[in-house]
């Protein structure tokens, strides 16, 4: 990434996304939604929803406008919609969840609240998805990484149209027998394009250049990270077909679901094994602790997996495997999201504040403007807190899960707080903290250069 353009816009995403995974958790420590409230009452879509969109979906989108030029070695097409689809996303999701408090009963708000927040959620993400499309079609063909960010670009716009479905059948705006049927029977077939799809295969891909990257290893393309593409597009496939055998009340959607979980299987344990491949071949003697946080991260997601393909787990899991989806968004997908970001705020802030000088004025290293061993105790406790309270859903105690997320909520801002200080540059030397010519950065909003 040296000498890449940084993307103006991409700290505020990062920002909007860290105040939601915030808000989430103190919603789940609250009580707010599941295991409170079963898995399909408003209360649990609204949190649902602030995670998987407020956290996850801000957090890739922001990462991807910092990230496809450098996978593709171009500029990204469009960069001046940024600020606008942020403002679609964070107001669309604002939208949709009072759409589901006013569903709930609890508070006197209209319905059509979650149809409109439905639709401006859509504008949103077909403006992101446009963007990230037109920068990746200039540039065919495409290397293995960008190739999975299509792909997860794919799902995210089945993600959002079925997204959007919901919220009009919901809310009553539209009525429809298929419409009816969606709703009943699409709620996995949404998950699985949004989780699945759009977050763990882009999520996948990314790092399938961050991780060389990182660790200053090779970066090959081989036969099992090819296999891991294809095994993802195929499940994805699978889930795709399933649609209209639901809408049609055809069997077979459960035998297409069932080898799309079995395609899920292998595609996590090829990327295990390229993973674990790259930690190998580093030349880097040390690795970094948002590899070492993203390894943990990456063996939940193996265990989740696998636990998922077991019958009996998932049945002890919860309304519709609600422990095991616990640990999967926030063992894997939010585990890798914090770990990657702990470094990427970090290196995005050391380009910024001295990539004027370089060459010209000592200046610090990267690894100067994070704590390590303070974060690596904080990362643990995080990881801990989640196993705790996924063991809690499998036992059933509410107040004991609702005890773990307080214990995991006060990791989160912990780590959000040493996001803050590699921003502000707090644990950089102070004779090398501004050199003559150093930018110090905004927290989050974007600095712009002066008009002449």
């Amino acid at each position: 990434m040296h000498g890449a353009s940084l993307s103006r816009w991409t700290m505020s995403y990062f920002a909007a996304a860290c105040l939601f995974l915030i808000l989430g958790q103190g919603m789940m420590a609250a009580g707010y939604g599941y295991p409170t409230v079963s898995t399909a009452a408003p209360e649990t879509l609204a949190l649902v929803h602030v995670v998987a969109i407020g956290w996850l979906s801000l957090l890739m989108a922001g990462a991807l406008l910092q990230f496809v030029p450098v996978l593709i070695s171009r500029q990204l097409v469009g960069g001046r919609f940024a600020p606008v689809v942020l403002a679609l996303l964070v107001g669309g999701l604002l939208l949709l969840v009072s759409g589901f408090v006013a569903l709930s009963g609890t508070a006197n708000l209209p319905l059509g609240l979650l149809p409109l927040g439905g639709v401006v959620l859509l504008s949103g993400f077909a403006l992101l998805a446009g963007v990230l499309a037109a920068t990746l079609l200039a540039a065919r063909p495409l290397g293995l990484p960008a190739r999975f960010v299509a792909l997860g670009v794919t799902a995210l716009v089945a993600t959002a149209l079925l997204g959007t479905a919901f919220s009009l059948g919901l809310s009553g705006a539209v009525e429809s027998p298929l419409l009816d049927t969606l709703v009943g029977e699409g709620i996995g077939l949404h998950a699985a394009f949004g989780l699945g799809g759009w977050l763990s295969l882009t999520a996948i891909g990314v790092s399938y250049r961050l991780f060389p990257m990182f660790l200053l290893a090779p970066e090959t393309e081989k036969a099992t990270s090819r296999a891991v593409w294809w095994s993802g597009a195929f499940a994805l496939g699978l889930v795709a077909a399933c649609l209209p055998l639901l809408l049609l009340a055809v069997a077979g959607a459960d035998i297409l679901l069932s080898l799309a979980a079995l395609l899920t299987l292998a595609l996590v344990l090829l990327y295990g094994h390229d993973a674990i491949g790259f930690y190998r071949a580093r030349k880097r003697k040390q690795a970094e602790l948002n590899i070492r946080a993203s390894l943990a991260a990456l063996a939940i997601l193996a265990a989740a997996t696998l636990l998922f393909l077991l019958p009996p787990v998932r049945a002890a899991a919860g309304e519709n495997a609600a422990a095991l989806v616990y640990l999967f968004v926030f063992g894997w997908l939010t585990g890798l999201g914090l770990s990657q970001l702990y470094k990427i705020v970090a290196f995005m802030t050391w380009l910024e504040s001295y990539g004027p000088v370089l060459g010209r004025a000592p200046v610090p290293r990267v690894q100067d403007l994070v704590a390590e061993r303070r974060a690596f105790v904080l990362f643990c406790l995080y990881y801990a807190a989640v196993g705790a309270a996924t063991l809690s859903l499998f036992g059933g105690s509410a107040g004991l899960f609702r005890a773990c997320v307080c214990v995991q909520l006060a990791a989160t801002v912990a780590l959000v707080n040493e996001f803050v200080r590699a921003r502000r540059l707090s644990y950089v030397p102070a004779a090398l903290r501004a050199p003559a010519g150093a930018v110090h950065p905004r927290l989050f909003l974007p600095t712009f250069a002066p008009r002449r």
